[in-house]
């Protein structure tokens, strides 16, 4: 065996998970972590954003970004600012997020199949009233989970399939609109790997001023996922996102 495999096999799976769990709390607590966003801006019609102007108005904590969006009824983009408050209320509140125990079982290997072009596939938002956005899935991912044939649509989110699921633990143990999970591709183009203990709570679930996308009814699984995050937790009465 050499050296690199050896090292390979010595590195324990609910060790790194626990990692994985230490870097999630000191990313939402950044600066511009989930946790630090307290408000989204959107401008009128036409309107530039102007970042100096929005920054001088604000203490140096703030730091000030710039998004866009289509407007659902015309089409037409739509330009934003957001406000990130590195000692915000939510932040100084913030416990942590509770999560179910490591189980192996729920590390699934898929096959992936990839879609000529880019196909969009409308995704309800959450702050959309039921209006849909359409976001480019790349591929198929087909599993089998509990006896069940599932065909899942994740979609491009900066070059990593992002997966949008729900099951019925949602509304309960877990954040109501469902949980997100990063898919990982491997060395062979047609296979990739579900780590559903990496399943995490969506920025939505930190802060009002996300809008993110619900899980479509294809990604919906009919028996509970119990790995991966639950739900934020705060001191002191503070109110979680549900």
């Amino acid at each position: 065996m050499s050296q690199s495999t050896a090292s390979a096999a010595s590195v324990d799976p609910g060790e790194e998970w626990e990692a994985w769990r230490a870097e999630r709390h000191r990313s939402l607590t950044s600066p511009t972590g989930n946790l630090a966003l307290v408000e989204t801006r959107w401008l009128p019609a036409g309107e530039e954003p102007d970042v100096e102007a929005a920054r001088a108005e604000q203490p140096d904590r703030v730091t000030v970004t710039t998004l866009r969006r289509t407007d659902l009824v015309t089409g037409a983009p739509e330009h934003g600012l957001r406000l990130w408050d590195a000692d915000s209320p939510a932040i100084r509140h913030f416990e942590g997020v509770s999560a179910f125990p490591y189980d192996p079982a729920w590390v699934l290997e898929a096959a992936y199949t990839p879609v000529p072009g880019a196909r969009r596939v409308a995704f309800e938002h959450l702050r959309d009233n039921g209006g849909t956005r359409e976001l480019v899935v790349p591929g198929d991912i087909t599993l089998t989970v509990d006896g069940r044939a599932y065909t899942l649509s994740a979609f491009d989110d900066d070059g990593t399939l992002l997966l949008v699921f729900g099951d019925p633990t949602n509304g309960d143990t877990t954040y109501g609109a469902g949980r997100f999970l990063f898919v990982r591709r491997t060395e062979d183009d047609n296979r990739v790997i579900l780590d559903f203990n990496r399943a995490f709570v969506p920025p939505c679930g930190f802060s009002d001023q996300y809008n993110c996308p619900m899980p479509p009814r294809q990604n919906r699984f009919h028996l509970a996922v119990e790995v991966g995050e639950k739900l934020p937790l705060f001191r002191d009465g503070f109110p979680a996102q549900h």
